[in-house]
Protein backbone atom coordinates (compact mmCIF):
# COMPACT_ATOMS: atom_id res chain seq x y z
CA UNK A 1 0.00 0.00 0.00
CA UNK A 2 1.43 3.08 -1.18
CA UNK A 3 -1.40 5.78 -0.86
CA UNK A 4 -0.79 8.99 -2.12
CA UNK A 5 3.38 8.70 -2.75
CA UNK A 6 4.68 10.60 -5.55
CA UNK A 7 7.13 7.98 -6.28
CA UNK A 8 5.07 5.09 -6.12
CA UNK A 9 3.20 7.11 -8.76
CA UNK A 10 6.56 7.32 -11.19
CA UNK A 11 7.06 3.61 -10.82
CA UNK A 12 3.71 2.92 -12.20
CA UNK A 13 4.63 4.53 -15.11
CA UNK A 14 8.50 3.09 -15.51
CA UNK A 15 8.87 1.61 -19.03
CA UNK A 16 8.28 -2.16 -18.95
CA UNK A 17 11.32 -3.31 -19.67
CA UNK A 18 13.81 -1.61 -17.26
CA UNK A 19 16.99 -1.47 -18.75
CA UNK A 20 15.46 1.77 -20.74
CA UNK A 21 17.51 4.74 -19.57
CA UNK A 22 16.24 7.66 -17.27
CA UNK A 23 19.33 9.72 -17.34
CA UNK A 24 22.38 9.67 -19.61
CA UNK A 25 25.25 11.93 -18.68
CA UNK A 26 27.58 13.67 -21.84
CA UNK A 27 30.24 11.46 -20.37
CA UNK A 28 28.52 8.35 -21.71
CA UNK A 29 27.05 7.15 -17.84
CA UNK A 30 23.30 6.19 -18.02
CA UNK A 31 20.93 5.37 -15.06
CA UNK A 32 18.23 2.76 -15.89
CA UNK A 33 14.45 2.95 -14.74
CA UNK A 34 15.58 -0.87 -12.83
CA UNK A 35 18.77 0.81 -11.34
CA UNK A 36 16.65 3.92 -10.57
CA UNK A 37 14.48 2.22 -8.45
CA UNK A 38 17.16 -0.60 -6.57
CA UNK A 39 19.03 2.99 -5.93
CA UNK A 40 16.30 4.39 -4.15
CA UNK A 41 15.40 1.63 -2.13
CA UNK A 42 18.85 1.37 -0.47
CA UNK A 43 18.50 5.37 -0.07
CA UNK A 44 15.65 4.55 1.73
CA UNK A 45 17.48 1.54 3.89
CA UNK A 46 20.08 4.36 4.70
CA UNK A 47 17.58 7.00 5.89
CA UNK A 48 15.84 3.87 8.03
CA UNK A 49 19.86 2.82 9.69
CA UNK A 50 20.04 6.64 10.29
CA UNK A 51 16.86 7.12 12.02
CA UNK A 52 15.42 9.41 9.51
CA UNK A 53 11.91 8.89 10.05
CA UNK A 54 8.70 9.69 7.17
CA UNK A 55 8.13 14.02 7.54
CA UNK A 56 11.49 15.07 8.94
CA UNK A 57 13.38 17.07 6.80
CA UNK A 58 16.57 16.34 4.75
CA UNK A 59 18.61 18.93 3.81
CA UNK A 60 20.55 19.40 0.26
CA UNK A 61 23.35 21.21 -0.97
CA UNK A 62 25.24 19.45 -3.74
CA UNK A 63 26.50 19.82 -7.18
CA UNK A 64 24.26 18.50 -9.80
CA UNK A 65 24.53 15.14 -9.70
CA UNK A 66 23.01 11.79 -11.05
CA UNK A 67 23.59 10.54 -7.34
CA UNK A 68 21.78 13.75 -6.23
CA UNK A 69 18.74 12.69 -8.25
CA UNK A 70 18.44 9.45 -6.73
CA UNK A 71 18.85 11.07 -3.18
CA UNK A 72 15.96 13.04 -3.95
CA UNK A 73 13.79 10.21 -4.97
CA UNK A 74 14.65 8.28 -2.35
CA UNK A 75 13.78 10.46 -0.07
CA UNK A 76 10.55 10.66 -1.83
CA UNK A 77 9.94 6.81 -1.14
CA UNK A 78 10.68 6.89 2.32
CA UNK A 79 8.74 9.47 3.17
CA UNK A 80 11.40 12.00 4.60
CA UNK A 81 10.84 15.51 3.18
CA UNK A 82 13.72 17.04 0.77
CA UNK A 83 14.62 20.38 1.44
CA UNK A 84 17.03 21.43 -1.84
CA UNK A 85 19.67 24.40 -0.85
CA UNK A 86 21.15 26.74 -3.83
CA UNK A 87 24.60 25.84 -4.20
CA UNK A 88 25.32 29.50 -4.15
CA UNK A 89 24.09 29.82 -0.60
CA UNK A 90 27.04 30.84 1.72
CA UNK A 91 27.92 29.22 5.13
CA UNK A 92 25.92 31.93 7.01
CA UNK A 93 22.64 31.63 5.11
CA UNK A 94 23.03 28.06 5.52
CA UNK A 95 23.21 28.18 9.11
CA UNK A 96 20.02 30.03 9.17
CA UNK A 97 17.94 27.37 7.31
CA UNK A 98 19.81 24.43 9.02
CA UNK A 99 18.27 25.70 11.67
CA UNK A 100 14.84 26.88 10.58
CA UNK A 101 14.07 23.66 8.99
CA UNK A 102 15.62 21.24 12.16
CA UNK A 103 16.99 18.28 9.59
CA UNK A 104 17.82 14.76 10.83
CA UNK A 105 20.61 15.10 8.18
CA UNK A 106 22.40 17.19 6.06
CA UNK A 107 23.84 16.42 2.83
CA UNK A 108 27.06 18.51 0.87
CA UNK A 109 29.80 18.75 -1.32
CA UNK A 110 33.01 17.56 0.23
CA UNK A 111 34.81 20.49 -0.20
CA UNK A 112 32.26 21.97 2.37
CA UNK A 113 31.97 19.56 4.77
CA UNK A 114 34.39 20.47 7.28
CA UNK A 115 32.35 24.48 7.66
CA UNK A 116 28.99 22.85 7.12
CA UNK A 117 29.52 20.15 10.24
CA UNK A 118 30.30 22.80 12.48
CA UNK A 119 27.41 25.22 11.65
CA UNK A 120 25.14 21.70 11.65
CA UNK A 121 26.50 20.64 15.35
CA UNK A 122 25.79 24.24 15.99
CA UNK A 123 22.18 23.58 15.42
CA UNK A 124 22.02 20.01 16.91
CA UNK A 125 21.62 18.02 13.31
CA UNK A 126 22.23 14.51 13.76
CA UNK A 127 24.45 13.43 10.71
CA UNK A 128 26.21 15.57 7.91
CA UNK A 129 26.73 13.16 4.83
CA UNK A 130 29.24 14.33 1.84
CA UNK A 131 27.75 13.63 -1.80
CA UNK A 132 30.20 12.90 -4.40
CA UNK A 133 29.22 13.16 -8.28
CA UNK A 134 32.39 10.69 -9.07
CA UNK A 135 31.03 8.40 -6.31
CA UNK A 136 34.14 8.33 -3.74
CA UNK A 137 31.99 10.00 -0.85
CA UNK A 138 30.91 9.11 1.99
CA UNK A 139 27.00 9.07 0.98
CA UNK A 140 27.88 6.79 -1.72
CA UNK A 141 29.83 4.19 0.79
CA UNK A 142 27.27 4.58 3.26
CA UNK A 143 24.49 3.56 0.39
CA UNK A 144 26.85 0.80 -0.92
CA UNK A 145 26.90 -0.58 2.87
CA UNK A 146 22.85 -0.23 3.88
CA UNK A 147 20.19 -2.80 3.60
CA UNK A 148 17.46 -2.02 1.08
CA UNK A 149 14.27 -1.17 1.76
CA UNK A 150 12.09 -2.12 -1.32
CA UNK A 151 8.46 -0.49 0.49
CA UNK A 152 6.81 2.71 -0.40
CA UNK A 153 5.95 4.97 2.51
CA UNK A 154 2.48 5.23 2.08
CA UNK A 155 0.98 8.80 2.54
CA UNK A 156 -1.68 10.79 2.40
CA UNK A 157 -1.80 13.46 -0.63
CA UNK A 158 -1.01 16.09 1.77
CA UNK A 159 1.71 15.25 3.54
CA UNK A 160 4.79 17.18 2.79
CA UNK A 161 7.27 15.53 0.03
CA UNK A 162 9.24 19.34 -0.04
CA UNK A 163 10.28 22.22 1.26
CA UNK A 164 11.58 24.83 -1.49
CA UNK A 165 13.00 27.90 0.76
CA UNK A 166 12.26 31.23 -1.10
CA UNK A 167 13.21 34.66 -0.18
CA UNK A 168 11.36 37.13 1.71
CA UNK A 169 10.13 40.48 1.10
CA UNK A 170 11.15 40.75 4.72
CA UNK A 171 14.85 39.66 3.93
CA UNK A 172 13.73 36.31 5.80
CA UNK A 173 14.02 34.01 3.70
CA UNK A 174 10.02 31.05 3.44
CA UNK A 175 10.35 27.26 3.45
CA UNK A 176 6.88 26.48 0.60
CA UNK A 177 5.49 23.49 2.22
CA UNK A 178 4.66 21.36 -1.04
CA UNK A 179 3.08 18.22 -0.48
CA UNK A 180 3.24 15.05 -2.74
CA UNK A 181 0.21 15.68 -4.00
CA UNK A 182 0.90 19.29 -4.66
CA UNK A 183 3.94 17.84 -7.00
CA UNK A 184 1.99 14.54 -8.29
CA UNK A 185 -1.28 16.98 -9.97
CA UNK A 186 0.97 19.42 -11.22
CA UNK A 187 3.41 17.05 -13.14
CA UNK A 188 0.13 14.66 -14.18
CA UNK A 189 -0.88 18.00 -15.94
CA UNK A 190 1.89 19.18 -17.55
CA UNK A 191 2.70 15.56 -19.00
CA UNK A 192 -0.77 15.89 -20.57
CA UNK A 193 -0.75 19.64 -21.64
CA UNK A 194 2.72 19.31 -23.62
CA UNK A 195 2.46 16.17 -25.32
CA UNK A 196 5.09 14.01 -23.34
CA UNK A 197 5.61 10.11 -24.17
CA UNK A 198 7.94 7.55 -23.64
CA UNK A 199 9.19 8.93 -26.79
CA UNK A 200 10.78 12.18 -25.62
CA UNK A 201 14.09 13.03 -24.95
CA UNK A 202 14.63 16.08 -22.60
CA UNK A 203 17.48 18.54 -22.95
CA UNK A 204 18.05 18.76 -18.94
CA UNK A 205 20.44 21.73 -18.25
CA UNK A 206 18.83 23.40 -15.23
CA UNK A 207 20.05 23.18 -11.65
CA UNK A 208 17.99 20.85 -9.45
CA UNK A 209 17.85 22.49 -6.23
CA UNK A 210 14.78 24.77 -7.74
CA UNK A 211 12.36 23.91 -9.16
CA UNK A 212 12.01 24.28 -12.51
CA UNK A 213 14.65 21.83 -12.88
CA UNK A 214 13.57 19.39 -9.77
CA UNK A 215 10.08 19.40 -9.98
CA UNK A 216 8.86 20.33 -13.48
CA UNK A 217 11.78 18.71 -15.76
CA UNK A 218 12.42 15.77 -13.97
CA UNK A 219 8.77 14.98 -13.21
CA UNK A 220 7.94 15.20 -16.38
CA UNK A 221 10.28 12.49 -17.84
CA UNK A 222 9.27 10.06 -15.03
CA UNK A 223 5.82 10.06 -15.04
CA UNK A 224 6.17 9.41 -19.05
CA UNK A 225 8.47 7.39 -18.79
CA UNK A 226 10.91 9.16 -21.01
CA UNK A 227 14.58 9.93 -20.74
CA UNK A 228 16.80 13.01 -20.66
CA UNK A 229 20.49 14.27 -21.17
CA UNK A 230 21.43 15.24 -17.92
CA UNK A 231 24.15 17.99 -17.98
CA UNK A 232 25.87 19.70 -15.44
CA UNK A 233 25.21 22.86 -16.19
CA UNK A 234 24.40 25.44 -19.48
CA UNK A 235 27.11 24.85 -22.08
CA UNK A 236 25.38 26.31 -25.55
CA UNK A 237 28.22 23.99 -27.33
CA UNK A 238 27.22 21.24 -25.72
CA UNK A 239 23.04 21.08 -25.98
CA UNK A 240 23.47 22.44 -30.22
CA UNK A 241 25.09 18.91 -30.24
CA UNK A 242 22.43 17.09 -28.54
CA UNK A 243 19.99 18.94 -30.01
CA UNK A 244 19.49 16.92 -32.85
CA UNK A 245 18.98 13.74 -30.71
CA UNK A 246 16.51 15.13 -28.45
CA UNK A 247 12.53 16.25 -28.94
CA UNK A 248 12.68 18.86 -25.36
CA UNK A 249 14.41 21.37 -24.33
CA UNK A 250 13.32 23.51 -21.25
CA UNK A 251 15.38 26.71 -20.20
CA UNK A 252 15.47 30.06 -19.00
CA UNK A 253 15.67 32.97 -21.24
CA UNK A 254 19.38 33.55 -21.08
CA UNK A 255 19.61 29.75 -22.26
CA UNK A 256 17.68 30.76 -25.28
CA UNK A 257 19.71 34.49 -26.18
CA UNK A 258 23.21 32.22 -25.37
CA UNK A 259 21.81 29.58 -27.97
CA UNK A 260 21.31 32.87 -30.27
CA UNK A 261 24.70 33.96 -29.90
CA UNK A 262 25.88 30.80 -31.83
CA UNK A 263 25.84 30.79 -35.60
CA UNK A 264 25.04 27.18 -35.67
CA UNK A 265 21.81 27.57 -34.25
CA UNK A 266 19.14 26.72 -37.40
CA UNK A 267 16.20 25.35 -38.31
CA UNK A 268 17.92 22.45 -39.89
CA UNK A 269 19.56 21.19 -36.56
CA UNK A 270 16.36 21.39 -34.66
CA UNK A 271 14.36 19.06 -36.91
CA UNK A 272 14.00 16.48 -34.22
CA UNK A 273 12.96 18.99 -32.00
CA UNK A 274 9.61 19.48 -31.43
CA UNK A 275 9.19 21.61 -28.22
CA UNK A 276 11.53 24.55 -26.37
CA UNK A 277 10.01 26.00 -23.23
CA UNK A 278 11.02 28.82 -20.86
CA UNK A 279 10.22 29.73 -18.09
CA UNK A 280 11.86 31.34 -14.45
CA UNK A 281 12.16 34.89 -15.95
CA UNK A 282 10.06 37.00 -18.63
CA UNK A 283 11.06 35.86 -21.81
CA UNK A 284 11.60 39.12 -23.95
CA UNK A 285 9.69 39.81 -27.37
CA UNK A 286 12.90 40.10 -29.77
CA UNK A 287 14.53 37.01 -28.39
CA UNK A 288 10.98 35.02 -29.41
CA UNK A 289 10.84 36.51 -32.75
CA UNK A 290 14.68 35.70 -33.07
CA UNK A 291 14.48 32.23 -32.56
CA UNK A 292 11.36 31.40 -34.22
CA UNK A 293 13.28 32.69 -37.48
CA UNK A 294 16.50 30.99 -36.85
CA UNK A 295 15.09 27.59 -36.03
CA UNK A 296 11.13 27.73 -37.09
CA UNK A 297 9.82 26.66 -33.29
CA UNK A 298 7.91 29.55 -31.10
CA UNK A 299 9.05 29.45 -27.99
CA UNK A 300 6.49 27.83 -25.43
CA UNK A 301 6.46 30.75 -22.55
CA UNK A 302 4.90 29.50 -19.01
CA UNK A 303 4.51 31.06 -15.94
CA UNK A 304 4.89 29.31 -12.29
CA UNK A 305 6.76 29.88 -8.64
CA UNK A 306 7.97 28.25 -6.04
CA UNK A 307 4.97 27.79 -4.03
CA UNK A 308 2.96 25.70 -7.22
CA UNK A 309 4.96 25.01 -9.82
CA UNK A 310 3.59 25.16 -12.56
CA UNK A 311 0.31 28.02 -12.93
CA UNK A 312 0.02 28.95 -16.67
CA UNK A 313 0.69 27.75 -20.07
CA UNK A 314 0.99 28.65 -23.66
CA UNK A 315 -0.41 25.69 -25.63
CA UNK A 316 1.23 23.12 -27.17
CA UNK A 317 -1.34 23.18 -30.06
CA UNK A 318 -2.33 26.59 -30.76
CA UNK A 319 -1.00 30.07 -31.03
CA UNK A 320 1.59 31.01 -27.99
CA UNK A 321 1.44 34.77 -27.94
CA UNK A 322 4.81 36.25 -27.01
CA UNK A 323 4.77 38.76 -24.08
CA UNK A 324 2.10 36.02 -22.55
CA UNK A 325 1.96 33.41 -20.44
CA UNK A 326 -1.21 31.59 -22.04
CA UNK A 327 -3.85 29.60 -20.11
CA UNK A 328 -3.99 28.67 -16.41
CA UNK A 329 -3.97 25.22 -16.27
CA UNK A 330 -6.45 22.34 -16.24
CA UNK A 331 -7.96 22.54 -12.63
CA UNK A 332 -6.36 25.68 -11.64
CA UNK A 333 -8.65 28.76 -10.87
CA UNK A 334 -6.62 32.37 -11.66
CA UNK A 335 -8.13 35.56 -11.63
CA UNK A 336 -6.82 39.37 -11.53
CA UNK A 337 -7.50 41.14 -8.13
CA UNK A 338 -7.29 45.05 -7.29
CA UNK A 339 -5.81 45.59 -3.86
CA UNK A 340 -8.95 45.49 -2.29
CA UNK A 341 -9.57 42.14 -3.37
CA UNK A 342 -12.03 43.61 -6.36
CA UNK A 343 -12.16 41.14 -9.29
CA UNK A 344 -10.57 42.78 -12.23
CA UNK A 345 -12.43 43.26 -15.59
CA UNK A 346 -10.87 41.78 -19.03
CA UNK A 347 -8.16 43.35 -20.00
CA UNK A 348 -7.65 45.86 -16.55
CA UNK A 349 -4.04 45.51 -14.61
CA UNK A 350 -4.14 44.10 -11.44
CA UNK A 351 -2.75 41.49 -9.15
CA UNK A 352 -2.79 37.98 -10.48
CA UNK A 353 -4.32 34.88 -7.82
CA UNK A 354 -5.07 31.50 -8.02
CA UNK A 355 -6.00 28.33 -6.60
CA UNK A 356 -5.73 24.89 -7.48
CA UNK A 357 -4.34 21.24 -6.28
CA UNK A 358 -0.89 22.29 -6.88
CA UNK A 359 -0.90 25.49 -4.42
CA UNK A 360 1.61 24.74 -1.60
CA UNK A 361 0.52 23.94 2.26
CA UNK A 362 1.75 26.92 3.81
CA UNK A 363 5.23 28.37 4.58
CA UNK A 364 6.89 26.17 6.88
CA UNK A 365 6.51 27.29 10.58
CA UNK A 366 5.40 30.78 9.58
CA UNK A 367 1.50 30.71 9.89
CA UNK A 368 0.77 34.57 10.20
CA UNK A 369 2.91 34.81 6.80
CA UNK A 370 0.96 31.81 5.08
CA UNK A 371 -2.41 33.90 6.17
CA UNK A 372 -1.23 37.37 5.05
CA UNK A 373 -0.77 35.60 1.78
CA UNK A 374 -4.48 34.02 1.09
CA UNK A 375 -7.69 35.57 0.98
CA UNK A 376 -10.78 34.78 2.99
CA UNK A 377 -11.41 32.30 -0.85
CA UNK A 378 -8.67 30.24 -0.28
CA UNK A 379 -7.02 32.03 -3.63
CA UNK A 380 -3.10 32.83 -3.09
CA UNK A 381 -1.73 36.23 -3.85
CA UNK A 382 1.03 35.78 -5.93
CA UNK A 383 1.76 39.68 -6.02
CA UNK A 384 2.62 39.47 -9.34
CA UNK A 385 1.20 42.18 -11.35
CA UNK A 386 -0.72 40.78 -14.47
CA UNK A 387 -3.80 41.41 -16.86
CA UNK A 388 -6.00 38.62 -18.17
CA UNK A 389 -7.77 39.04 -21.41
CA UNK A 390 -11.18 37.83 -22.20
CA UNK A 391 -10.21 34.71 -23.00
CA UNK A 392 -8.42 33.96 -20.02
CA UNK A 393 -4.96 34.33 -21.47
CA UNK A 394 -2.50 35.91 -18.84
CA UNK A 395 0.53 38.60 -19.14
CA UNK A 396 3.00 39.30 -16.37
CA UNK A 397 3.16 43.19 -16.85
CA UNK A 398 5.02 43.49 -13.39
CA UNK A 399 5.77 42.72 -9.63
CA UNK A 400 3.97 44.03 -6.86
CA UNK A 401 6.33 43.15 -4.31
CA UNK A 402 9.81 44.88 -6.09
CA UNK A 403 10.89 41.13 -6.77
CA UNK A 404 14.38 41.22 -8.90
CA UNK A 405 14.41 37.77 -11.33
CA UNK A 406 18.48 37.88 -12.10
CA UNK A 407 19.26 34.80 -14.31
CA UNK A 408 15.95 32.87 -13.13
CA UNK A 409 16.86 33.38 -9.85
CA UNK A 410 14.49 35.46 -7.26
CA UNK A 411 15.73 38.25 -5.26
CA UNK A 412 14.04 40.16 -3.03
CA UNK A 413 16.10 43.96 -2.42
CA UNK A 414 15.46 44.14 1.14
CA UNK A 415 17.58 40.69 1.67
CA UNK A 416 20.56 42.83 0.31
CA UNK A 417 19.83 45.74 1.86
CA UNK A 418 19.60 44.42 5.59
CA UNK A 419 23.45 43.23 4.59
CA UNK A 420 24.40 46.12 2.89
CA UNK A 421 23.22 48.81 5.51
CA UNK A 422 25.32 46.97 8.43
CA UNK A 423 28.53 47.79 6.31
CA UNK A 424 31.39 50.46 7.60
CA UNK A 425 30.51 53.63 5.98
CA UNK A 426 26.85 52.72 4.73
CA UNK A 427 24.04 55.21 6.08
CA UNK A 428 21.60 53.64 3.70
CA UNK A 429 21.04 51.74 0.81
CA UNK A 430 17.89 50.99 -2.23
CA UNK A 431 18.41 47.79 -3.96
CA UNK A 432 17.13 48.00 -7.97
CA UNK A 433 16.79 45.68 -10.42
CA UNK A 434 17.57 46.69 -14.13
CA UNK A 435 17.99 45.29 -18.10
CA UNK A 436 20.56 43.16 -18.51
CA UNK A 437 21.60 41.81 -21.72
CA UNK A 438 22.39 38.46 -19.79
CA UNK A 439 20.68 38.05 -17.17
CA UNK A 440 17.55 39.85 -17.41
CA UNK A 441 17.91 41.89 -14.64
CA UNK A 442 21.38 42.98 -13.41
CA UNK A 443 20.99 43.82 -9.03
CA UNK A 444 22.28 47.13 -8.51
CA UNK A 445 22.98 48.58 -5.52
CA UNK A 446 22.13 52.66 -5.17
CA UNK A 447 24.34 53.57 -1.66
CA UNK A 448 24.63 56.40 0.43
CA UNK A 449 27.57 56.56 2.57
CA UNK A 450 27.67 57.88 6.14
CA UNK A 451 28.77 61.66 6.77
CA UNK A 452 32.48 61.60 6.21
CA UNK A 453 32.60 58.37 4.82
CA UNK A 454 33.87 57.65 1.43
CA UNK A 455 33.88 53.63 1.03
CA UNK A 456 34.71 51.76 -2.43
CA UNK A 457 32.84 49.68 -4.47
CA UNK A 458 35.12 47.04 -4.53
CA UNK A 459 35.59 46.74 -0.76
CA UNK A 460 31.93 46.58 -0.37
CA UNK A 461 31.16 43.92 -2.73
CA UNK A 462 34.57 41.99 -0.89
CA UNK A 463 32.60 42.55 2.00
CA UNK A 464 29.39 40.64 1.58
CA UNK A 465 30.55 38.12 -0.92
CA UNK A 466 29.89 35.22 1.79
CA UNK A 467 27.10 36.86 3.38
CA UNK A 468 24.91 36.51 0.11
CA UNK A 469 24.07 34.38 -2.91
CA UNK A 470 26.47 35.05 -5.64
CA UNK A 471 23.08 35.59 -7.69
CA UNK A 472 21.96 37.94 -4.58
CA UNK A 473 25.41 40.09 -4.85
CA UNK A 474 24.60 43.67 -6.59
CA UNK A 475 26.91 43.60 -10.20
CA UNK A 476 27.78 47.15 -9.58
CA UNK A 477 27.39 49.66 -6.28
CA UNK A 478 26.71 53.13 -7.48
CA UNK A 479 27.01 55.88 -4.89
CA UNK A 480 24.98 58.75 -4.05
CA UNK A 481 24.22 61.78 -1.68
CA UNK A 482 20.53 60.63 -1.01
CA UNK A 483 17.91 58.22 -1.82
CA UNK A 484 14.73 60.18 -4.24
CA UNK A 485 11.85 59.67 -1.71
CA UNK A 486 7.84 60.51 -2.31
CA UNK A 487 6.09 63.13 0.51
CA UNK A 488 5.97 60.11 2.65
CA UNK A 489 9.21 59.55 2.92
CA UNK A 490 9.21 55.84 0.76
CA UNK A 491 12.53 55.85 -1.50
CA UNK A 492 11.02 55.73 -5.23
CA UNK A 493 12.77 52.78 -6.87
CA UNK A 494 10.83 53.36 -9.83
CA UNK A 495 12.86 57.26 -10.10
CA UNK A 496 16.30 54.89 -9.43
CA UNK A 497 15.01 52.08 -12.42
CA UNK A 498 14.43 54.68 -14.78
CA UNK A 499 17.38 56.67 -14.01
CA UNK A 500 19.89 53.42 -14.23
CA UNK A 501 17.86 51.44 -17.33
CA UNK A 502 21.03 51.83 -19.36
CA UNK A 503 23.88 50.81 -17.05
CA UNK A 504 24.32 47.35 -18.49
CA UNK A 505 23.39 48.53 -21.90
Amino acid sequence: MTGSNLYAAMKQRFPADLDTPFLQTADGATLSYGALDQDTARVAGLLKSLGVTPGERVVVQVEKSVANVVLYLGCLRAGAIYVPLNTAYTTQEVSYFLGDANPGLLVCDPQRESELTIVAEAVSVDHVLTLDPTGQGSFEKALEEATPNDEIWACNADDLAAICYTSGTTGRSKGAMLSHGNLLSNAETLVELWGFTADDILVHALPIYHVHGLFVALHCVLLSGSRAWFLPKFDADEILRLIPQSTVMMGVPTFYTRLLDHPELNAELCTSMRLFISGSAPLLVDTFEAFEQRTDHKILERYGMTEAGMITSNPLDGDRVQGSVGFALSGVDARVAAEDGKICAPGEIGVLEFKGPNLFKGYWQMPDKTREEFRDDGYFITGDVAMMDAQGRVSIVGRAKDLIISGGFNVYPKEVELVIDELEGVLESAVIGVPHPDFGEGVVAVVVPEVGSAPKEGDLLAAISDQLARFKQPKRLIFVEALPRNAMGKVQKNVLREKYTSLFA
